[in-house]
């Protein structure tokens, strides 16, 4: 039996590190036991077969999408494959493309304050991706999201609303999955840049999170 193939296509906006970020990423998976093509920019979603990968992690930031790659990429991920990624490589990567952040289930739109101090807090404790993680302490931009109140939140944090006022007491989500016609997405807010995915909680988080995207059965359910 083959091992299940994954598929990171980085670029965009330097100040997210993306070639640093998929080399880590890809380095990840492979540990997981997939067969990991890296390739920069977005070319490839307009060539193959989409749907022979069992994930794909978007890691471009502000990028602008092409009909057509986005919508091979939603059919792919509507026909079963998993789609999995973090900060502004994923949540940021196509603000012209509503299909996009729909499938995503949510856009970046601000990070007050920019790199702060701020608090995770763990919201399910037994879903697969967050079970034996507890609350954490966080430097990094704290994204404020527009998102789908349909998805699923296993982690969220508060704005004290001292960056911006009118933020004050509103609980954001942080890490979340959904589902996309067969198709398993997470999506995690952290991870501005490389050095961060060496934070324990915050890197376990994307590991797991990854893997249960993939649907792999190391995923759990």
């Amino acid at each position: 039996m083959s091992n299940p193939r994954a598929l990171i296509f980085w670029g965009g906006w330097e100040g997210h590190e993306p070639e640093s970020c998929a080399s880590i990423v890809s380095d990840m998976l492979r540990t997981e036991g997939m067969e990991v093509t890296s390739v920069e920019g977005t070319d490839v979603l307009l060539t193959g077969d989409l749907s022979s990968y069992a994930l794909i992690v978007p890691m471009v930031t502000q990028v602008a999408s092409d009909k057509g790659a986005i919508g091979r990429l939603c059919d792919a991920v509507r026909r079963g494959t998993g789609l999995g990624g973090f900060h502004g490589g994923m949540g940021d990567a196509f603000r012209d493309s509503p299909p996009y952040q729909f499938m995503v289930g949510g856009q970046w739109v601000a990070h007050p304050g920019d790199i702060i101090d701020y608090r995770v807090e763990v919201a399910q404790s037994e879903h697969p991706i967050t079970t034996g993680i507890n609350s954490f302490d966080y430097r990094s931009e704290q994204y404020f999201l527009h998102v789908d109140p349909g998805n699923d939140v296993l982690a969220t944090t508060t704005f004290s609303g001292e960056h911006a006022p009118e933020t004050a007491g509103t609980v954001m989500p942080v890490v979340w999955t959904r589902r996309y016609g067969k198709g398993r997405v997470f999506y995690s807010s952290l991870g501005h840049q490389a050095h961060e995915l060496s934070h324990p909680e915050a890197r376990e988080i994307l590991r797991r999170g990854l893997v249960w995207a993939a649907d792999t059965s190391n995923a759990g359910s």
